[in-house]
């Protein structure tokens, strides 16, 4: 066996690409004594899930009326990360794709894409605009009789 070593009886170690992580473990944040009862445990998690679902609810309720909706329902996975492991890697794997989107929209060359494209859109906007003001006038659609 190669163990990366010439002396006998030393084996080499691998360091585990999650030991660097700076991530929080995963698991229950239930205080212990709560965790050392198992009935109060179960209680517990029922409460954590009923309140995060209740949350989420209304996070999806918000999806098509005005307010935030995606943001509440990042909230309701927060709280359910406090006690399920499934929510917490859910969250992770957001965090990971928040952050990877946002260093990909800082890139140079892609807020240059950007802009250029954002710019471009809105001289369209702006000469659609004025060829509709030049024929109708400043004359509401549902008002132009023709």
């Amino acid at each position: 066996m190669n163990t990366g070593s010439d002396e006998p009886g030393e084996v080499a170690v691998v360091a585990d690409a999650g030991a660097e992580s700076h991530e929080p473990e995963l698991g229950s944040k239930a205080p212990e004594f709560i965790k050392a009862r198992r009935a109060l445990h179960l209680s517990w998690q029922v409460g954590v899930f009923v309140v995060g679902l209740a949350v989420v609810v209304a996070g999806v309720v918000m999806l098509p009326l005005p307010g935030p909706g995606w943001l509440v329902i990042f909230g309701g996975m927060a709280v359910w990360a406090t006690e399920f492991v499934w929510a917490q890697l859910v969250l992770r794997w957001t965090k990971r794709k928040v952050t990877e989107a946002a260093q990909r929209a800082l890139d140079p060359s892609v807020r240059r894409r950007n802009i250029i494209l954002t710019t471009v859109g809105l001289v369209i906007i702006a000469v659609l605009g004025g060829i509709y003001a030049w024929k109708f006038g400043l004359e509401m659609p549902w008002n132009i009789e023709q």
